[in-house]
């Protein structure tokens, strides 16, 4: 496993095996979180299993019309607002130093594509 930045327009995420206890890392343009790497890893569970409840709320819903979803573990809290083409995610860090992030729909769009990259580069 290498290290490894990937960063597009409002979005930023990075890993970095040998750095300890904060491997992983999310962030915006302007905000960065370092991530333990089970945090890292509940992020990148939870922004699949987000991912994965839109797309089958979508069917049930109209074209126009917005949906709020969470999915948390112990860890990490990852809420999306917005339409199922378009949302805007909100992170929450829920232990040790605690803390939040927000990306906008367009830069949220690029981060689940993203993890599995990184998933599949270090496997």
């Amino acid at each position: 496993m290498t290290q490894q930045l990937h960063s597009g327009s409002g979005w930023r995420i990075g890993w970095n095996p040998n750095a300890h206890p904060y491997c992983g890392l999310v962030g915006a343009d302007d905000w960065a979180i370092e991530l333990t790497q089970l945090e890292f890893d509940d992020f990148c569970r939870l922004l699949e299993q987000i991912s994965e409840a839109i797309a089958a709320i979508q069917t049930e819903l109209m074209p126009e019309e917005g949906l709020s979803c969470e999915v948390e573990s112990d860890r990490i809290l990852l809420t999306a607002e917005g339409i199922p083409t378009a949302y805007a995610l909100h992170l929450t860090v829920l232990q040790g130093r605690r803390a939040e992030g927000s990306w906008s729909a367009l830069a949220a769009a690029n981060l689940l594509p993203t993890v599995q990259l990184l998933k599949a580069e270090n496997l």
